[in-house]
């Protein structure tokens, strides 16, 4: 796989915090989870709890549900942690959604939910069922633009496609998620401006397919800490927020 770059960023002026920051999770399968799951929305609530503390974050999103894989529709709310606070469980996140879904909606949504730092893992469903890596990467860039419609000052952090086990013995689709990568992060360097800062978190460090995910794609325990952890160190390296996120929690 082609190397991702790593935090990129032209602001680099620590965000004060005596404002809440209202967080908005956007992303695909990997996100929303299915029924069971702790999710990385929920290790990121962690995360959060632990380094920004009450009253410094809000967590934001229309949806609250996990997927039900029996029902075939977003309908569970069992977590695996059940003591998940509602407030934290919110999301803009969908089972086979990708940035062709999300680029409509995200300035209404960023409209009505007053969110601040966009937190978004898209791109794999997209290359493997909808569009290419130049279409996906010009839906990218659509879903900026408009979320900065709603909200001139919103902050994002992108996490670059982790390649599932389909790219191992598909060539083609493999070469797309690189490309794609390699096109996520000249958007990302298009589009960063100082009073709206755009962050290409790194890929997850040490992240395995076979370890860290249950089926090849979807993560695990282990691989909802290191999916949380790419957005967390990305945003207390260039921003200030938080802390990094703590090496003894991976193992939790």
């Amino acid at each position: 796989m082609a190397q991702v770059s790593t935090v990129t960023s032209q602001a680099g002026a620590v965000i004060r915090h005596d404002v809440a920051m209202r967080f908005l999770f956007v992303g695909d399968s990997m996100t929303i989870g299915r029924s069971g799951d702790f999710t990385w929305r929920y290790r990121m609530w962690q995360h959060l709890e632990a380094t920004v503390g009450c009253g410094g974050y809000a967590i934001t999103g229309p949806r609250t549900e996990l997927y039900d894989t029996e029902a075939n529709a977003p309908l569970s709310h069992t977590y695996g942690d059940p003591d998940f606070p509602a407030p934290a469980r919110r999301h803009l996140a969908g089972w086979g959604e990708g940035w062709l879904h999300m680029a409509p909606v995200i300035a209404d949504t960023v409209t009505v939910t007053r969110a601040d730092v966009l937190l978004v893992s898209l791109g794999l469903i997209d290359l493997g069922f909808y569009t290419n890596s130049e279409q996906t990467a010009a839906n990218a860039r659509a879903f900026v633009t408009a979320a900065r419609t709603a909200n001139p000052r919103i902050r994002l952090v992108l996490l670059p496609v982790i390649p599932n086990v389909r790219a191992e013995s598909d060539a083609p689709f493999a070469a797309e998620c690189d490309s794609f990568n390699v096109l996520l992060a000249k958007a990302v360097a298009d589009l960063d401006t100082p009073s709206s800062p755009v962050l290409l978190a790194s890929h997850p460090a040490g992240y395995d397919i076979r370890t860290d995910t249950y089926d090849g794609t979807h993560p695990g325990p282990t691989g909802e800490h290191k999916l949380a952890g790419a957005f967390a160190d990305a945003m207390h390296q260039a921003w200030g927020v938080g802390g990094a996120y703590a090496q003894a929690v991976l193992a939790a």
